[in-house]
């Protein structure tokens, strides 16, 4: 896909995105996809009416929320005070620029951030206009932060699907919590914990001989029971190294036991994903896997890069 806000962007900027190499992923929940070069937030979500979406469907002419918490690879200057500065471009699912770039925190430019202002984070506000897409289309929000004294930056690019006026959108008061997975892979969750997570590449199951398969084990999962984890909707996807989504070749395995309702913790479950053929030798992916309660009220994601 050509992303041709940042070609233009590129020349605004030129010269700050020397001196570091780039690092890319994806994060669950939002399936926001994020390349840093020198910036990072510890937390990076996305809120919509005063409350956490919990995917990525939002509704026009609606103030969406980008909220970066606790952000590193800022330079301080002698007061200690912070210059970042942001932009922003929306494109349609084609990758063509629908709304050009946009430049935030005028207000405080030359002025920076003090320590105090950073420790609530930085808040980028962006709104999808009734006319750039159809409903039920598919659009990328883009938003590039820099740092204005050193060579250094992060950029996001979160897909968004454009809902009906009087739908109804899945909705958190409470932000997902992240939960401990193991390292190439990051685990969020609404309403859920689990005491631990592994994940490995399968290649020796029979149900399929040709495919290899990524084994996600969650263990001792606390806030649901069996009938709510086997009544759930469960949803999966496969990229590339260049975020290309690659098509599904065959179903979800997947053996859940424990306590039939009541007994939360008590709940163990793996899946196991097919994603690749076992011949198929490109160099990575991005193995991203979601489940979502009955009632909608709780959902667990791991994105993990596998070979």
């Amino acid at each position: 896909m050509t992303k041709k806000c940042f070609i233009i962007l590129a020349g605004v900027i030129l010269g700050i995105v020397k001196g570091y190499a780039q690092e890319s992923g994806m994060l669950p929940i939002t399936g926001m996809q994020y390349f840093k070069e020198g910036i990072w937030a510890k937390s990076i979500n996305a809120k919509m009416n005063g409350q956490y979406l919990m995917g990525n469907r939002i509704f026009f002419n609606t103030e969406i929320e980008i909220n970066l918490q606790q952000i590193s690879g800022l330079t301080p200057d002698k007061k200690k005070n912070v210059f970042p500065a942001a932009r922003y471009c929306l494109l349609n699912g084609k990758g063509d620029t629908i709304q050009p770039m946009s430049n935030f925190m005028l207000e405080h430019q030359g002025v920076g951030f003090t320590p105090k202002e950073m420790t609530k984070g930085l808040i980028i506000k962006v709104i999808v206009k009734e006319g750039l897409v159809q409903p039920n289309s598919k659009a990328i929000i883009c938003i590039v932060l820099f740092d204005q004294l050193k060579n250094n930056l992060l950029r996001l690019e979160y897909p968004v699907s454009l809902a009906y006026p009087r739908e109804k959108i899945p909705l958190s008061q409470a932000a997902s919590l992240p939960l401990k997975s193991p390292p190439g892979s990051i685990s969020m969750a609404f309403g859920l914990t689990s005491k631990t997570i592994e994940f490995k590449v399968d290649t020796a199951i029979s149900y399929n001989t040709k495919l290899a398969y990524v084994q996600l084990t969650f263990s001792k999962l606390g806030g649901t029971d069996l009938i709510s984890m086997l009544q759930g909707k469960e949803m999966s996807w496969v990229y590339d190294t260049l975020f290309n989504e690659i098509k599904a070749k065959d179903k979800i395995l997947k053996d859940v036991g424990g306590a039939l309702e009541g007994g939360s913790g008590t709940v163990n479950c793996t899946v196991k994903i097919p994603f690749r053929s076992k011949t198929d030798k490109r160099n990575g992916y991005f193995v991203r896997y979601r489940w979502d309660s009955p009632d909608k009220t709780q959902a667990l994601e791991i994105v993990a890069k596998v070979q």
